[in-house]
């Protein structure tokens, strides 16, 4: 369980960067900042044109996360990533399958639903 707990820490940010292209929008209209119709051609824009834009940064957000991660358990130096090589492996490739379960999680079923709740999109 403090494995699941740390995974979860090491990949909310980086979904939520990913799915910025569509929580922008929603958080726009829900707080009255903006109209529907403006919501609705924003979503447009960005999760049509940008959408790739968004998982890169998601992406870069989970490398720089790890590297943090595995810096405060003191792997700083080429020589202690060397030793730890099969622990690094493993556990990025937890965060990484964490994090695309995640987003499909937030950003497929979540921000769906709430998007057609606000009636941003069908």
């Amino acid at each position: 369980m403090k494995t699941l707990k740390e995974f979860l820490k090491l990949t909310w940010v980086p979904v939520l960067i990913a799915s910025l292209c569509c929580l922008a929008p929603i958080i726009l209209v829900a707080l009255g900042i903006s109209t529907v119709a403006f919501g609705i051609s924003l979503t447009n824009v960005l999760d049509g044109q940008f959408r790739w834009a968004f998982q890169l940064a998601g992406v870069a957000a989970l490398a720089i996360s790890l590297v943090i991660y595995f810096r405060r358990r003191g792997v700083c130096t080429l020589d202690q990533v060397k030793r730890h090589r099969n622990e690094i492996m493993n556990k990025t490739l937890l965060a990484l399958i964490a994090g695309i379960i995640g987003y499909y999680l937030f950003f497929n079923i979540l921000l769906t639903f709430i998007g057609r709740l606000l009636k941003l999109w069908n």
